[in-house]
């Protein structure tokens, strides 16, 4: 197993000719901070309004948990789904191959709200159609809460340093997903997914 887990490359590359779409594909990682807290705030506001405080926690928890298995899904089948057409291959490099090939390209961190902005949208509708009324809004913010922490976290694990403790595993997690087997470690805020699924790394 390779023990350097740490990329000194911060380098980026150039994705459109376009010089609208190369801006809408960088982002610096307080952006999503930006858009979603107010979002977040709204949807636990609500949900506290007609349900109370206890029944939101409640929905709080199942939005984070559902969450992370989303994470881990599009993860391990969407972002690492390696298409046999030009045209294929071309969209994979921009939603995440570009990521492992420039792994520390901080403008490249967290997901611009050109593509997190359609996909909320598009989970929150299939929320509203899935859930009882009264479970939607609390679900939803947990659900972008979750999101969030994620976007976070990610920047994290590639640009701050741990000493120990659960943030040092977490990173190591990631690292060895990046540098070690990019087929395993699909799990970036936790490898609980990984567990149960068994695509996580073994110890030694």
């Amino acid at each position: 197993m390779k023990k350097n887990f740490v990329s000194n490359s911060r380098e980026s590359i150039r994705m459109f000719k376009n010089p609208l779409f190369e801006a809408l594909s960088k982002v610096p990682f307080y952006v999503p901070l930006i858009v979603y807290i107010p979002v977040i705030a709204y949807f636990f506001w609500a949900s506290v309004t007609v349900n109370g405080f206890l029944v939101f926690l409640l929905h709080l928890f199942l939005g984070l948990l559902i969450w992370t298995l989303t994470e881990y899904v599009l993860h391990r089948f969407v972002f690492h789904f390696y298409p046999s057409s030009e045209w294929g291959k071309r969209i994979h490099f921009i939603f995440h191959g570009v990521h492992h090939d420039y792994p520390n390209d901080a403008q490249r961190l967290v997901m611009p709200p050109s593509a997190s902005i359609p996909l909320a949208t598009a989970f929150y509708f299939l929320f509203r159609w899935l859930l009882p009324v009264e479970m939607l809004d609390g679900f939803f913010g947990g659900f972008i809460l979750g999101y969030l922490f994620y976007d976070m976290t990610h920047y994290m694990l590639h640009h701050a340093q741990f000493k120990s403790g659960i943030w040092k595993k977490i990173k190591q997690h990631h690292m060895l997903h990046h540098y070690d087997d990019s087929t395993k470690g699909y799990g970036v805020t936790s490898d609980l997914w990984d567990r149960i699924f068994r695509s996580g790394f073994l110890k030694k």
